[in-house]
């Protein structure tokens, strides 16, 4: 990674003022939209804030899970697509999506009612950042659960994250983890209802592969202006390089920001697009006015950008990272609550105005949600 300093020119003083807060929303691909209002609104407690259908592609189903307003940082949104193939993590793409929770406590409510759920759940397992359950949606996109704290200040200084490659202590690894108490930590009764101590607070990080770290470095810094804030190696086999980028100024890691990488240097083990996959990510802009500013920006760093697109709640733009991840930039507003009351969010089918015309015909082809 650069780290070279250096006297800015006044187009990288304009550009460094382009720096995303987090992550607006994820997008995944799911073969039948009812199961998976089951899991993440039944079974996960997500709220539905808005069901829709693709704008691209509007006989299939576009739906939106998030806090109870559907706050940037917290949106989960999913295409149904069930003539789509199975799809599988590697270069490209996304290896899994981490939710937060606010205890330990609350995770092993997590882990027991996911497993009387008939889910299978590994962990609790300690990150030293963090604390992590994982587990799989039906349709096989890997999911974590993950606590807030401690948080990577834990082995560095706030105000230097990213400093150094950490080497992570051994019992954070397979070698010195006790797998009988792992695996027999849960809680002693059954959790029927999420519980408000449970409650998922949004995207806790989103973890990817690539096959080039320092390429994928540059791209995020400067297209993005997220920052470097850890180097390590992934917990699980001691020997892939693990780095994680995010929000972060004054000592403070921003939440729902810490995008991280495995690095499978020269792989050619690419994603294969499909269900249980992640179809693409979205970063923050406050406004139409600062993402018009960042196409600029990036169409000046070489990038092929699409033009700015109508989804209604928010303006998407769109451009690939240099190993191939889908990315978007999506406006904060106008929000959820344009079409529907904060209290009534989900409970209708809406379209936009220019598809409002083949509503009966939309409608004809997509099945009922309650």
């Amino acid at each position: 990674m650069r780290r070279e300093s250096h006297v800015k020119t006044e187009e990288e003083a304009m550009t460094t003022e382009l720096r995303t807060t987090g992550f607006h929303h994820i997008t995944m691909v799911s073969k039948d939209a009812r199961r998976t209002l089951d899991f993440y609104g039944g079974l996960l407690g997500l709220g539905l804030v808005k069901k829709t259908v693709n704008f691209d592609d509007p006989g299939a189903y576009h739906l939106y899970f998030g806090d109870e307003i559907g706050r940037p940082g917290t949106i989960l949104t999913f295409f149904e697509w069930p003539r789509s193939p199975k799809g599988r993590w590697g270069v490209g793409g996304v290896h899994h999506l981490a939710l937060g929770v606010a205890t330990p406590e609350a995770q092993l409510k997590w882990k027991r009612r996911l497993t009387d759920a008939g889910v299978s759940v590994t962990g609790p397992l300690d990150r030293g950042y963090f604390r992590s359950l994982y587990f799989a949606d039906p349709d096989g996109q890997i999911l974590e659960i993950a606590t807030v704290g401690p948080g990577y200040a834990i082995d560095e200084p706030a105000d230097a994250l990213g400093s150094e490659l950490l080497v992570p202590p051994t019992e954070r690894m397979p070698e010195g983890r006790d797998e009988a108490a792992i695996a027999a930590a849960t809680h002693p009764e059954p959790v029927p209802e999420v519980t408000p101590d449970m409650a998922l607070q949004g995207i806790h990080h989103i973890s990817a592969i690539t096959d080039d770290l320092a390429a994928a470095g540059d791209f995020y810094e400067e297209a993005l202006g997220l920052t470097l804030v850890k180097k390590t190696y992934n917990q699980d086999d001691g020997k892939t390089k693990h780095y994680f980028w995010a929000a972060y100024e004054d000592s403070v890691v921003a939440p729902h920001s810490s995008m991280t990488l495995f690095g499978w240097e020269g792989s050619d083990y690419l994603t294969r697009p499909g269900t249980g996959q992640t179809h693409h990510i979205a970063f923050r802009a406050e406004s139409a006015e600062q993402q018009l500013a960042w196409r600029e920006h990036l169409i000046g760093l070489g990038l092929n950008v699409s033009p700015v697109m109508d989804r209604s709640y928010f303006e998407s733009i769109y451009f690939r990272a240099p190993d191939g991840l889908l990315c978007e930039i999506a406006t904060d507003g106008p929000g959820f609550g344009i079409d529907e009351s904060a209290d009534a969010l989900g409970e209708s089918l809406k379209l936009p105005a220019w598809l409002e015309p083949r509503r009966e015909e939309i409608e004809s082809t997509l099945v009922a949600l309650p």
